[in-house]
């Protein structure tokens, strides 16, 4: 199967989420959570994270990650979840106000079983008094959604996998390779040559797969992760946005959908002249009206 016809699948099963004036979306992905340890880049922005989700989460905002959350490939989930407790509680939040969707990438891809999402993310074990508790049962995992006016016109979200065939249809060889191979070498700084994120080449070739299918499908609208490349275009140019990732140095992007308008934003930590420190946003592109790119 080609990968236009991967995406092309994804699109047709796509789960669907209203999109309207009122709607107010915040788009993450590339987290790779992980267990704290020196292979962990998620470990390095952690508190950013958090503060900015809680900040989505005070003004209404439905979060959905698009993909690589936990970092399965190196990790087991327990290991991931007692390294992430206060984030995954903060997740637990949106999920009770029916707030919370996640997209399954190519390291979580574990996900597209239902008893994998059953077994990790359904309860946890509180040591404090030796019981199990509630996390998120009956977690939304999606390989894509849409984001659907009532016109039928729609934002399509997904990882961006599916335009990279050796993550998606050898994502077990190519999780092997990191596991035994990659996470060791990581710590003398040598960079995994089939990642997107790590090689320059194999992200060109993603990026023109899916700006491919976005051509041969009438110019829909698409946001996708996977390179940990931001993209915002221009009103005239092809309708491919990326929301990054949050494993930059010192800082995160995402995606805010608010208001009819959609915005690449960052939020990084700041020091000011009295010492003090602060976690920001800062707007990088946008706002602009979804109607210049929604078709």
């Amino acid at each position: 199967m080609s990968a236009n016809s991967r995406i092309s699948r994804a699109f047709k099963n796509a789960k669907k989420l209203p999109l309207n004036s009122q709607s107010k979306y915040v788009l993450f992905s590339d987290c790779h959570r992980g267990d704290n340890g020196f292979a962990d880049d998620f470990a390095h922005n952690r508190k950013i994270y958090n503060y900015a989700i809680s900040q989505y989460l005070l003004n209404g905002f439905t979060y959905i990650e698009l993909g690589d959350g936990d970092e399965l490939w190196e990790n087991k989930f327990d290991t991931i979840f007692r390294a992430n407790k206060d984030t995954y509680l903060l997740l637990k939040q949106f999920h009770d106000k029916d707030r919370l969707h996640f997209i399954w990438g190519n390291h979580d891809m574990d996900y597209r079983n239902p008893k994998n999402i059953t077994k990790n993310l359904s309860y946890y074990y509180e040591s404090s008094t030796g019981k199990e508790k509630e996390l998120m049962p009956n977690a939304s995992f999606s390989e894509a959604i849409r984001l659907e006016d009532e016109e039928g016109k729609s934002i399509f979200l997904l990882h961006g996998h599916q335009a990279d065939w050796f993550n998606y249809l050898f994502w077990r060889f190519s999780r092997l390779l990191v596991k035994i191979l990659w996470k060791p070498l990581q710590i003398l700084g040598i960079k995994d040559p089939t990642s997107p994120a790590q090689n320059f080449k194999e992200l060109i070739k993603v990026e023109r797969h899916l700006e491919k299918w976005i051509r041969k499908n009438k110019n829909q609208m698409l946001v996708t992760g996977h390179t940990h490349r931001p993209r915002f275009p221009d009103t005239d140019e092809l309708p491919y946005f990326n929301d990054g990732s949050c494993v930059h140095p010192r800082c995160i992007t995402g995606l805010e959908i608010e208001n009819s308008e959609i915005s690449l934003v960052k939020w990084y930590l700041v020091t000011h002249e009295n010492g003090t420190m602060q976690i920001v946003k800062n707007i990088l592109e946008g706002p602009e009206n979804i109607s210049f790119y929604i078709n």
